[in-house]
C-alpha cells in the first residue's frame, strides 16, 4: 500500500556543475514522484545522472534549480544544518563499501547513529541489538568486521542504516561488493524490511538482475529521466506477502 501524496517529489529538477564553457549539466528538468513503502531501483550509464539525483534526494547536495519536497518540505530551501537533521531523522544510507569502523564491535557500529543524536546507553545498546537481530545477526553483536564475511557486513551496515527508524533507505550499489549468493541474501532482506517495516528504499545499482527485486524502475540517460516503469514485484512475480 501506497499513499496518496508522494513522499517525495522532484519538480523541474536540475543539477549544473561549473561555470561558463566548463560547466556541465548532471541534471536537466527531472520530474519524479516517490511514494511511501515503494522498492524503487534508480539506473542508467556512468554520467547518466543517477548518482546526482541519489545525492539530491540524500540530502547531500542541492538542486540548481527546481524543488524537491520531502513530506511536503520544500527541501532545496533548507539551509546545511537544516538538512542534516532532515537526514538523521528520516534517512538511512547503505553503501558498496559498508564503511564500518574496523576495530570497533558490529554493536557499537550500527550505535553510531544514536550515539551522534545523543541517546542514552542503554537506548542505544537495546535499540542495536535490535537491528542486528532484523538482519539476522543476533549473537554477532560484538564481533569486529574482520571477523565478519562481506555479506555479515553488508548486513550491519543496514542495521546501522535501520537503527534510527528511517523512513527512507537509500542503497548505493549494496551489492557491488558481493558475490552473486550473498547479493541475493542482500536484496532478499531489503525486501523484508521495505514490505515488513515500510522502509522506503531508493537503490542505484547497474545490475538488472538486482533491479529484478524492485516494485519500479526509474532509468536515467543524459541527465534526464529515460523512463519510469513498474519492477517485476509490482507485475506479480515477487509481491510483499
Amino acid at each position: 500500500m501506497t499513499d496518496s501524496r508522494p513522499l517525495i517529489e522532484f519538480q523541474g529538477v536540475t543539477k549544473i556543475y561549473g561555470a561558463g564553457q566548463t560547466a556541465f549539466q548532471a541534471l536537466s528538468g527531472v520530474d519524479l514522484c516517490i511514494f511511501a513503502g515503494e522498492f524503487l531501483a534508480i539506473m542508467g550509464p556512468s554520467g547518466s545522472g543517477k548518482s546526482t539525483a541519489m545525492n539530491i534526494l540524500g540530502c547531500l547536495d542541492t538542486p540548481t534549480s527546481g524543488a524537491y519536497l520531502f513530506q511536503d518540505v520544500h527541501v532545496e530551501t533548507l539551509d546545511r544544518n537544516q538538512r542534516a537533521l532532515l537526514r538523521r531523522h528520516f534517512l538511512g544510507f547503505v553503501f558498496q563499501g559498508f564503511n564500518l569502523l574496523a576495530r570497533t564491535s558490529a554493536q557499537e557500529n550500527v550505535e553510531l547513529p544514536l550515539l551522534y543524536r545523543g541517546e542514552p546507553p542503554e537506548k542505544r545498546h537495546h535499540a542495536a541489538r535490535e537491528a542486528l537481530a532484523m538482519v539476522g545477526l543476533s549473537g554477532w553483536e560484538h564481533h569486529t568486521p574482520a571477523e565478519l564475511s562481506g555479506g555479515q557486513q553488508q548486513r550491519v551496515a543496514i542495521a546501522r542504516a535501520i537503527v534510527t527508524r528511517p523512513l527512507v533507505l537509500l542503497a548505493d550499489e549494496p551489492t557491488g561488493n558481493l558475490d552473486s549468493k550473498r547479493s541475493h541474501e542482500i536484496m532478499d532482506l531489503l525486501v523484508r524490511l521495505n514490505c515488513e517495516q515500510n522502509i522506503t528504499v531508493l537503490m542505484v545499482t547497474h545490475e538488472p538482475e538486482m533491479a529484478r527485486y524492485c516494485s519500479r524502475i526509474a532509468h536515467f540517460v543524459d541527465g534526464a529521466l529515460a523512463s519510469d516503469e513498474a519492477g517485476e514485484r509490482a507485475k506479480g512475480q515477487q509481491t510483499c506477502s
